[in-house]
Order: structure tokens, then sequence, then C-alpha cells
């Protein structure tokens, strides 16, 4: 019977990449101590060194995690505000 395989977050690979750029601890005792094969480090601290360049990148307005939802929020603001509206209008004629 075959192992399945594990799947990392994001936020695992960052944490063991950050620590093996670190240099703490060699790439064998960081992958005894996350539990991970020290070729998965190598490729994800690779990984991270290569697209760290791109978090510099955009300047000094460079966007924030979740700055992409805010017109969609605004949208639906909106929408609940005319619902209210609407609500308060129908429980005034009631009441």
């Amino acid at each position: 019977m075959t192992a399945k395989r594990k799947t990392h977050t994001a936020a695992f690979k960052a944490q063991v990449a950050l620590a093996a750029v670190k240099g703490d601890k060699t790439v064998n005792e960081l992958a005894a101590h996350f539990g991970v094969h020290p070729t998965l480090i190598h490729g994800w601290k690779k990984q991270l060194l290569a697209g760290a360049e791109a978090v510099f990148a955009a300047g000094a307005k460079a966007a924030m995690p979740g700055d992409d939802k805010t017109p969609e929020l605004y949208e639906q603001i909106g929408r609940l505000k005319v619902e209210l509206d609407w609500v308060e209008k129908k429980a005034a004629t009631f009441g």
C-alpha cells in the first residue's frame, strides 16, 4: 500500500525556507525538526530567494494582501445598505 503525499501550506513552506536562509541550523537539522526531506527545503529556499525581488519590485506602494478584495467589499456594503433601507421602509408600513 502506498503512502499518501503530504501537501504543505505556503505559510509552512515560507517558515521552513526562512529558517534555512537564516542559517542557524543545517538543512538536515531543519528537515528533522519540521519532518520534511532536505531536498524539499533546498527547493523552497531557492524559490524564496528567486521570488524575494518581487516583494520589493512594486516600490513604496506595494499591494498588501487583501487589497484586491476592496472593490468587492464596497459593492457588498452598497447592496446591504440598499437592502437595509428597503427593510426599514417595509417595517415602517407595518407598524
